[in-house]
């Protein structure tokens, strides 16, 4: 990765391959008096099913093809989206949703109740606070063509916050023949209702995505507000640029060969501050948190007290530092709820921020490890990501652990995550990842805490104690209580080793000048953007 004194590196070559990463095919060249905006994420996206996956690349291009019932807006409110009205009964356990007028597949048919049932079923077999609202459903019916209902066995405090859940997994609303694929197998079909209609003929993973404005779309008539309200289309064609190449983006963009770029690398700001062609957008305030997963499936992980060892090596600050640089854009916390926020409470005895090498090695010691090396998962082209594994490593090592440190592609931890097979022989004991922080902040929204076993979040951690408390929390109505099982919850978590939170950054995105109107939400969405 280049410094940011490197700012004046010869464009010329970059340029050019800006150009072709961009695909200026003959179609393109054709819509030249179009309004297109060129827009780069934080990685490749080779996978498009954004139940699927958690990737945030997928839930993205998930946004701009599909719609929700509801959604969560600036201040974090759920509000209705492909939702007319919604009718709760007095013993709270019978809810009625109408979808609003004009709702239509992409390929013409309307939105139906037949479509949303399968829709949230699916979600609801892979979203960890999917999977919880699932425990209390006891049937769903089509009552009409936009009416149906959802029985529950006993009320459930966190209905709406489940199906307007603003980030991976989020309940997209698919066509009934899409949404009956089996939850574990890959959808094949990008027929939405969203904003945006997908361009297969034109995509090529790797190089771009196409999508082009739906001129049918209906938006709601409110003003948007974060994920909600109307979703005006103000560009004709959107396309998603892969451009792994940070430094690449970065001059792409002062080039004015791309209009956004998702997640800049920190080192990289001030060259953009320093153009007058470019602006920096903060559109996700509330920021992200890195995270450090472990399998507890295979070992060596499998044993607790090893896992226990792992978190003891934890100090936050080597990795904010190593990613992130400038504390202007980090914070240091021990709330795996995201500091500042209701549930927020530091894990005790400094444990998250602070490591303990000398007890991590008489962990290892009672816990009988051989030192086999743990085999660590480094993503090497998403990268705030990179330097996360060699710290990772570093740490583990001062606290008795060998580690083999494997480097690949995002796409491909992405895809071996999901492997249950012993580390030597393709799966793997720990990789990193990060959450939007508004995915974290309590116990059934955050995945993490998810301890079900086969349905959890990658790692597959079984708890049925870690259960009992999400379930009781998901129960309470009494604010304080709440927020006393949130820290019973996180204490869990801790004694499990369950998984750890490894610090809270931000960052901006960039944008050339022309671009107005990038909404402040937790997923970089591309309605309401115009180029002006």
């Amino acid at each position: 990765m280049k410094k940011a004194g490197m700012k004046r590196r010869t464009f010329g070559a970059l340029t050019a391959g800006a150009v072709v990463a961009a695909g200026a095919t003959t179609a393109t060249r054709a819509r030249a008096a179009d309004k297109v905006l060129r827009f780069v994420q934080n990685g490749n996206m080779t996978i498009l099913d954004p139940i699927w996956t958690t990737a945030l690349v997928t839930r993205n291009h998930g946004y701009f093809i599909y719609d929700t019932l509801f959604s969560t807006d600036a201040n974090n409110e759920v509000k209705p989206q492909m939702v007319e009205k919604y009718e709760v009964s007095a013993d709270k356990t019978l809810w009625t949703f109408t979808l609003r007028d004009g709702l239509e597949w992409h390929d013409g048919k309307p939105v139906t109740s037949e479509d949303c049932i399968p829709s949230i079923k699916r979600w609801g077999a892979r979203d960890t606070m999917g999977q919880k609202l699932m425990d209390f459903v006891k049937e769903f019916k089509s009552v009409d063509a936009k009416t149906f209902t959802m029985q529950l066995k006993e009320p459930y405090g966190l209905v709406l916050e489940s199906l307007g859940k603003p980030s991976a997994n989020v309940p997209f609303m698919m066509p009934k023949a899409i949404a009956e694929t089996d939850p574990f197998t890959q959808i094949t079909g990008q027929t939405g209702s969203g904003p945006f209609v997908y361009v297969n003929a034109e995509s090529k993973p790797g190089e771009k995505h196409v999508y082009v404005k739906n001129a049918k779309y209906k938006p709601r008539a409110e003003a948007p507000s974060g994920l909600a309200g109307g979703k005006v289309v103000k560009v004709d064609r959107a396309e998603i640029i892969e451009m792994p190449d940070p430094q690449q983006q970065v001059n792409a963009l002062i080039a004015g060969e791309v209009d956004m770029i998702e997640q800049p690398p920190h080192d990289l700001i001030p060259i953009m501050k320093a153009d007058k062609g470019v602006q920096l957008v903060d559109w996700n305030p509330l920021g992200q948190q890195f995270i450090f997963r472990m399998n507890h499936v295979v070992a060596p992980f499998n044993n607790p007290k090893i896992r226990q060892a792992a978190l003891l090596c934890i100090r936050q600050e080597d990795y904010l530092k190593a990613t992130v640089g400038e504390p202007e854009y980090y914070k240091v916390s021990g709330a795996a709820f995201v500091g500042g926020t209701p549930y927020a409470v530091d894990a005790p005895n400094g444990m998250m921020v602070t490591p303990d090498f000398a007890k991590a090695k008489a962990l290892l010691k009672e816990a009988g490890y051989d030192g086999t090396p743990i085999v660590l998962l480094q993503s090497t082209t998403l990268p705030v990501l990179t330097n996360t594994a060699p710290v990772t490593k570093s740490l583990l090592e001062q606290g008795g652990f060998k580690v083999d440190m494997q480097s690949m592609d995002w796409q491909t931890v992405v895809t071996r995550r999901t492997k249950k097979d012993p580390a030597n022989q393709g799966g793997w004991n720990i990789f990193h990842t990060f959450a939007i922080s508004a995915d974290l902040t309590n116990p059934i929204a955050n995945s993490y805490m998810a301890a079900n076993g086969d349905k959890a979040w990658f790692g597959w951690p079984t708890d049925p104690e870690m259960e009992k408390l999400r379930d009781s929390f998901a129960k309470e109505t009494d604010p304080a209580k709440a927020k006393a099982l949130a820290a019973s919850i996180q204490n869990r978590a801790l004694e499990t080793a369950q998984y750890g939170w490894i610090g809270q950054w931000y960052g901006p995105g960039g944008a050339g000048k022309s671009v107005k109107g990038w909404l402040k939400a937790p997923v970089p969405v591309l309605w309401n953007i115009e180029k002006v």
